[in-house]
């Protein structure tokens, strides 16, 4: 039997994304997803939650991401989840999920952040081909 590991959300942007590089140079993008939903209160009244997910993009995704998001921007995103773990300084180990992303719609535009003014989906480069990144 094949398994399926398939995410799609949709959201706002709940910071700008953060572009890093791998050790080996891949470039990383990073940013945190907020998705609302209603619950209702014990009085009937309707209250607004969100969650919050960690989006990951690499490669030329990773460089549209960083140059074209922003805080606030409303993004579809389709991806698949990950789990990771790592040791901090003290030897105290984490675990993290993740989304990492292999396509990322833009929904609302706004100014670049580098200054360039309003977009247009013209602005934006061909989807590169991505392969997918295993570190070691």
């Amino acid at each position: 039997m094949r398994s399926i590991n398939r995410v799609v959300l949709m959201g706002h942007l709940a910071a700008d994304p953060e572009l890093r590089q791998t050790k080996t140079g891949i470039a990383v993008t990073q940013f945190p997803l907020a998705t609302n939903y209603l619950i209702k209160e014990k009085n009937g009244e309707k209250s607004e939650m969100a969650d919050f997910h960690r989006i990951v993009a690499f490669r030329g995704l990773a460089d549209i991401c960083d140059k074209y998001l922003a805080k606030g921007t409303a993004v579809y995103v389709e991806g698949k989840l990950m789990n990771n773990s790592f040791d901090d300084k003290n030897g105290n180990r984490h675990y993290r999920t993740e989304i990492v992303a292999d396509n990322v719609n833009i929904l609302t535009w706004k100014k670049s952040k580098h200054g360039e003014g309003e977009v247009s989906i013209q602005d934006i480069p061909e989807e590169e081909e991505r392969e997918e990144l295993v570190e070691a």
